[in-house]
């Protein structure tokens, strides 16, 4: 087993070779199928991509991933494979051209070996709306694995893949993390170009890891960091080199008071953040509770906001231009009904819905507009937060992982999301470190928000507590 790419490279030098090591990951997703972390295995191409990548190393000539697999969140496009984001509506279309995040990776010489399970166009918190079935948590298969990007977080927590790209909208990184006991990391909104991404709701998404180990993390966002052509919102800020490295002053954290008191958290996690906190105090370090009044207004400006860019974003999938197309249709007006109607699962539909309804004539101002505003509010007091404090810390979700099917309502649902959404709506780097395990037997992570672009200063920190705590 390799959990992580120190032990990589530790083989390799060993004498292993590339090909070995993915073949060792290709014995463990064939004996772990039944968790449907990947929709598809890309044996063929990896193992081309394995035997090339040896003849560098031979030649002295690899790149700084060499021996690193890395499975992609099926909304991720992948030249001459396929990507479906989860959903029958694209149904046999394969990618053109790459995301410019995974071109960055084979540059350096990464192995894609699959792509991952996932909500339905990114649209979940438990990973039980693909079109392609529930995926397990690999800790626990009665268990979701969280969602959207539950398949990456779950492939990684079996050790079906180095490292794994997901998307992070409104926590679908970070709360998959929490739920398997793994690294999840949300850059800054900007850092990484969404190029290739496919788009769920575009001044939300943004590309980003999961892992077993913080400097995996660091390795592969810098690599994927950057300005890109291709993509107009990314940031021109130069990368630094993110490998961690120790703390160099006692640190100044912010913890939210309104999501440590309130009915919803389970008193484990409680416990376990005031624990944290009274750990770093005494290590001499500044804990500061700090008020953000906005929490109960962060779900609902997000799913208002999130579903509008959604009802925009997925009109092209109409049946005509490319993907799955009614075979009961008659005419134009028809195609374009039963197609989308057919193709799209019952969340996405929802959320098409309830973001045409508030994008409409009488109703913009009400909720669209407002909404807005209500983001502008809670980026200014995230912002006057971290002015003063080097990061923001608080648990990742209010529980554990819950089992599949238990939770049926979907306003339950968009609550498990409650402490992740304010670092979309804010568009700051966030990350989710599993610091924490339940009398359950099941994982939980807590999370640091830290200032935009700050990605270095929040690996370090990360890295530190992941030492310390």
């Amino acid at each position: 087993m390799y959990r992580t790419f120190t032990e990589i490279k530790a083989a390799l030098k060993k004498g292993r070779s590339v090909q070995d090591i993915l073949n060792k990951y290709l014995e463990n997703i064939k004996e772990r199928d039944g968790l449907n972390a990947y929709l598809e295995v890309f044996e063929a191409s990896a193992t081309k991509q394995a035997i090339a990548i040896d003849e560098k190393r031979k030649a002295g000539k690899a790149g700084r991933l060499a021996g690193m697999v890395i499975g992609i969140k099926d909304n991720i496009c992948y030249k001459n494979h396929k990507v479906s984001a989860a959903s029958k509506i694209l149904e046999g279309f394969e990618s053109v051209f790459s995301a410019t995040a995974i071109e960055r990776l084979i540059a350096e010489d990464a192995i894609i070996v699959g792509r991952l399970n996932c909500d339905e166009f990114a649209m979940g918190s438990s990973n039980e709306n693909s079109a392609y079935g529930s995926v397990k948590n690999a800790l626990n298969e009665d268990y979701v694995p969280g969602g959207s990007s539950g398949g990456s977080a779950t492939a990684v927590a079996g050790n079906l893949c180095t490292v794994a790209l997901g998307s992070d909208t409104g926590g679908s990184i970070r709360q998959p993390a929490s739920y398997t006991g793994t690294i999840g990391f949300k850059p800054t909104y900007g850092r990484i170009s969404r190029y290739g991404l496919i788009a769920y709701a575009s001044s939300f998404d943004q590309i980003g890891p999961v892992a077993n180990d913080i400097k995996d993390i660091a390795l592969v966002t810098e690599i994927m960091a950057g300005k890109d052509e291709y993509d107009s919102t990314v940031s021109s800020k130069e990368v630094p080199s993110l490998t961690p490295q120790p703390l160099k002053s006692k640190l100044k954290i912010a913890y939210i008071k309104e999501t440590l008191d309130t009915d919803g958290i389970d008193p484990e996690i409680k416990a376990r953040t005031e624990q944290l906190v009274n750990c770093l105090r005494a290590d001499g370090h500044d804990l500061i509770p700090v008020s953000f009044s906005y929490i109960e207004q962060i779900v609902p400006t997000y799913y208002v906001l999130t579903t509008a860019e959604a009802s925009s974003n997925l009109s092209r999938f109409d049946g005509v231009h490319f993907g799955y197309r009614s075979k009961a249709a008659k005419g134009v007006e028809e195609t374009y009904v039963k197609s989308r109607s057919e193709g799209f699962g019952e969340e996405v539909k929802r959320r098409i819905m309830a973001g045409t309804f508030v994008l409409s004539q009488g109703y913009y101002d009400a909720y669209y507009t407002k909404a807005q505003k209500v983001r502008r509010l809670i980026q200014d007091r995230t912002l006057e937060i971290l002015n003063q404090h080097d990061c923001i810390l608080l648990p990742t979700t209010p529980s554990t992982a819950f089992e599949l099917n238990a939770v049926k309502d979907p306003i339950n649902m968009y609550l498990q999301d409650i402490y992740t959404v304010q670092a979309n709506l804010s568009g700051n780097p966030a990350i989710s470190l599993p610091l924490g395990k339940h009398s359950n037997g099941m994982p939980f992570g807590l999370q640091l928000i830290g200032k935009h672009f700050g990605e270095k200063e929040l690996i370090d920190i990360s890295a530190y507590l992941m030492e310390f705590c």
